[in-house]
Parts: structure tokens; sequence; C-alpha cells
């Protein structure tokens, strides 16, 4: 064990790598690395049930990648809220949490990066989902649907198809797809737009699959913890830094990357809540921060920016 930790990312990283590396079929490589993933996770679970806070209720598409995370036998935990998952791991009352980082279609969610900024808590591993909608509704529900419950920005992504399916139903705006589908679970004449899980919890039947406009939404999120993971061979290292207010800052911030050869895979600004800069910039790049690239970037770095803190290494979403 590291520092009592069950939990070695680092470790089941290159598991599963090896396995989608050296898997012969018929079975699919991501079928493989499921079926190895459920069984470390109940092998973990025999030496510590890990409790997983994840952004609930049950059946929302942080759930689902929390399960894909960490298996079935871990014990999820649903929160009402982003700042809820910060709180109950900090507290020490759940061993990690799984939060919404960004959205393929709809960009960064603000909430998690600004409590990174503040938490003692560290990044510790990323999940990335390929989210299909579906039209949900009451088990015997007929006729066309009058109303249609979703989160928002799941109604945004099915636009189209509601346009043409259900133009003259009322669209609901509802604090999460699980809450829609508990909705449509008490009403025979509404519908829900959520994910396969919450269909499945809430008795709902499909009436119809993959109705999102865009088929490529992949939303990521992250998972936190109080230590990140070791190097794994193929990471990233999320930073927020900020730049001292003269010109030519935003070039100091990714100039030391470039002279290490180091690659960021994204940049996000965001006003600073602090007050003693203009903006906070949320960089991802290849590589950890025990990597002797990075670690040298990182060190000029911290040199030329008024504030810098290493939000966590952890292995690359495969």
């Amino acid at each position: 064990l590291k520092n009592g930790a069950v939990y070695r990312p680092e470790r089941e990283a290159q598991i599963l790598r090896r396995i989608k590396e050296r898997n012969p079929g018929p079975l699919s490589d991501e079928t493989a690395a499921r079926l190895f993933r459920e069984i470390m996770s109940a092998c973990l679970a025999l030496e510590k049930p890990l409790s997983v806070a994840f952004l609930g209720p049950q059946g929302t598409f942080t759930q689902a990648a929390a399960i894909k995370h960490f298996g079935h036998a871990a014990q999820t935990r649903p929160c009402t809220s982003i700042d809820d998952v910060f709180r109950i791991v900090e507290a020490g009352s759940a061993d990690y949490g799984v939060v919404p980082v960004e959205n393929s279609t709809g960009g960064a969610v603000g909430t998690t990066l600004d409590l990174l900024l503040t938490t003692p808590l560290k990044v510790c591993g990323e999940v990335d989902l390929r989210v299909h909608q579906f039209l949900l509704r009451k088990a015997g529900a007929a006729g066309k649907a009058e109303t249609v419950y979703s989160h928002a920005q799941s109604l945004a992504q099915c636009h189209e198809w509601l346009n043409q399916n259900l133009p003259d139903a009322e669209r609901v705006a509802v604090v999460s797809n699980a809450e829609a589908a508990r909705l449509a679970a008490e009403d025979g004449t509404a519908a829900a737009i959520a994910g396969e899980m919450a269909a499945e919890i809430y008795g709902l039947e499909k009436k119809a699959e993959n109705i999102e406009d865009n088929p490529d939404n992949t939303p990521r999120f992250l998972v936190i913890g109080a230590h990140d993971a070791a190097p794994s061979g193929r990471d990233k290292t999320s930073l927020a830094l900020s730049a001292k207010n003269r010109p030519g800052a935003v070039y100091d911030l990714l100039s030391p990357l470039a002279a290490h050869e180091v690659s960021m895979t994204k940049l996000e600004s965001r006003p600073s809540r602090a007050g003693l800069w203009e903006y906070v910039f949320f960089v991802d790049i290849e590589g950890h921060r025990q990597d002797e690239k990075v670690a040298k970037a990182i060190a000029e770095l911290q040199e030329k920016t008024a504030f810098l803190k290493i939000l966590g290494s952890y292995p690359a979403a495969s």
C-alpha cells in the first residue's frame, strides 16, 4: 500500500492497458477491460470497500462514470451538489469523489474548476464517458408525450430531434436527467430524456434511442481524493495558474512548456474569485509531475506566475 491507500490508480491503469494490448478477441478491447475492471473492483472490496461520492441523484451520468472507473463493487454515494461531493471527500466520509469537469459540446463546468482552486484534494483520475440519450416513458404510456423533462444541457443536445418528433411537447428543464426520469415515472403523459441507467432505476421504457444531435458527445469527469497517482507511463498533470499583470504574461505561461517539449492538451480561463489577479488558467499537460521534462517546466512556471497549484497527476483516460 502507498500511504495507506488501497486504491492504486496507476497500477489499475497499467493492467487495463495491458489487457487491451494483449486481447486476442473475440471480445472487444473495451469489453475485456470492463470485465477485468469488475474483477479488480470485487477484489478491492474484499480488502476495503471503497466509498465514492458522485453528483446525484441515482441514475446520473456522473454515477455511470463512477461505476465505469471503480466498478460495481464500489459503494456509490449520491450528493445533491458538486460542492457536497468535495466536502464529503474532504471530511473523509467518502474515499473518493467523481465530478463533471467538461462536456465536449457544452464546455467546462465552472463550479468544479473553482472548487479545485481551494480544495486540499488531488485529482487522481479522469473518466471519459460516451453519452447516449434516450426518450423514456412510464410503462404502458400511450400517445405522444405532452411534456419532456430533462437537464437543460440534454434538452439542448436533443433540440433537433425534439423539433422533428415532439414539436408540440413542452420542454421543462430540471436539475438532472435522473430527476427527469423520476418525474416521468410518476406521469403517464410525460417523457424524460436521460441515460440507460436512469431507465433501469426508475423502470421506464425506452421509446427512442440515441436521440442526441451530436453522436460524439463525450463528457469528461475527474476523480478526486486525498492523494494523486504515481506515474503509470501514460499520464496527465492538471495545473491552475495565474499570470502576472503585465504585457506578454500569457506567453510566459506557455513558453516553459514549449521550451521543455511538454504538450498541452487543454487551456481554460476562469475569472478569479480571489481578487488578487484577473484570471486563473487551468492547464492540462501530457506527462506526470515526476517526469523530468514536466518537473523542469513546472519549476520554471513557478518563477514566472503569480500563482501556481498542481491539481494532480493521474493516468490519462484510455
